[in-house]
């Protein structure tokens, strides 16, 4: 059978739960949870136990028991700045993610989650490229105000995932290659990797391309302007920016589906927001080209949206020309966190410690 392991992935209003065997996934399980649910906790923390409580329901439900897993593995919450790799779940990440964190996300609970099952049934537990992977050089942190500094904030977890699909399609290693990597989804992660690096990439709250739910970048000036004019309060403005923004402002909709099929019936104001979005999408992998000097491996185009021709076909329109474009629709983070912890078990590669 080789090795099982236990995959939790919490999200804002589910739990994903997954059993691997070596690297075949056994089980795939998604809860979800009510807002009315949710709502009754009075903070995230607080719902370590009723998620625990769901992710035991289904390995019982499913035949098996916590203690016949040889690993777990846990989505990376938001954590400070670290290389990618498989990082070993210890008491001060725990830490940092129950006092410390800046950010308040359903991932920070896999790792608590994970700690607790390890210590109780003695099994070692792992994350593997949290979203604050970080591998920028100094040049990409710089923003032109030095009391700001460029961040890397990318759904690393699929976007790692995918740059070793790549290298596999190539037939070369990922360390060998230069990679631009889009990830889009509700936020868009363009990312760009020379030799085995992420060495840029637009956080997906702050810049770049606007999404289905986010703005991207925006006018710098109109912004300091709204924040100061008295219309907004800080929740209201940021709710604007992650959440409410990009597509989802201008056509009232986050589910792109619905957007293409009113372009499909002919809505012209449809038709220009998601030729707008494609539009920037396509200049920030440009600006990706630009950082890898336009020596490009690949152009790979992953999550969501890439399921949707409409745009990966409107997409290479404009960049096709830089290097071929390889499609992975959908996100791969279940087996990407089985098959990180699971190259730690076959000794391929060391797992780290968080410092």
């Amino acid at each position: 059978m080789g090795y099982r392991i236990l995959v939790i992935n919490p999200g804002s209003t589910s739990t994903k739960v997954s059993i691997f065997e070596d690297k075949k996934q056994v089980v795939d399980d998604k809860l979800t949870h009510s807002r009315e649910e949710l709502s009754s906790f009075s903070s995230l923390l607080q719902q370590r136990r009723f998620r625990e409580s769901a992710i035991l329901n289904v390995i019982k439900s499913k035949g098996y028991t916590v203690d016949e897993f040889d690993a777990i593995a846990a989505r990376g919450g938001i954590l400070r700045p670290l290389p990618s790799g498989t990082y070993v779940i210890n008491k001060k990440m725990v830490d940092y993610l129950k006092y410390e964190t800046p950010v308040q996300h359903a991932s920070n609970l896999a790792a608590i989650i994970a700690y607790d099952l390890s210590k109780q049934h003695d099994i070692p537990a792992y994350i593997v490229d949290p979203v604050s992977v970080d591998e920028f050089d100094d040049v990409a942190r710089i923003c032109g105000m030095p009391d700001l500094q460029r961040r890397s904030l990318t759904h690393a977890l699929n976007i790692k995932a995918i740059a070793r699909r790549c290298a596999e399609e190539l037939g070369k290693p990922y360390e060998g290659l230069n990679l631009i990597i889009a990830h889009l989804g509700g936020g868009i992660s363009i990312t760009a990797h020379r030799k085995g690096r992420m060495i840029d990439a637009n956080n997906a709250n702050d810049e770049g391309p606007f999404s289905p739910e986010r703005t991207g970048e925006v006018p710098v000036g109109a912004l300091v302007k709204a924040a100061y004019s008295g219309k907004y309060t800080y929740e209201e403005l940021y709710s604007c920016l992650v959440g409410n923004g990009g597509m989802s402002a201008y056509l009232g909709t986050n589910d792109l589906r619905v957007a293409i099929r009113r372009v499909e019936k002919g809505d012209e104001k449809a038709k220009l927001v998601l030729k707008a979005m494609v539009y920037q999408i396509s200049k920030e992998i440009y600006a990706m080209a630009a950082v890898l000097k336009g020596k490009i491996d690949a152009i790979a185009i992953t999550g969501g949206m890439a399921y949707e021709t409409y745009i990966v076909n409107s997409i290479r329109e404009y960049v096709s020309n830089l290097a071929l474009v390889l499609i992975f629709p959908g996100e791969m983070e279940m087996e990407a966190l089985a098959l990180g912890v699971l190259r730690v078990l076959n000794g391929e590669e060391k797992a780290k410690v968080y410092e």
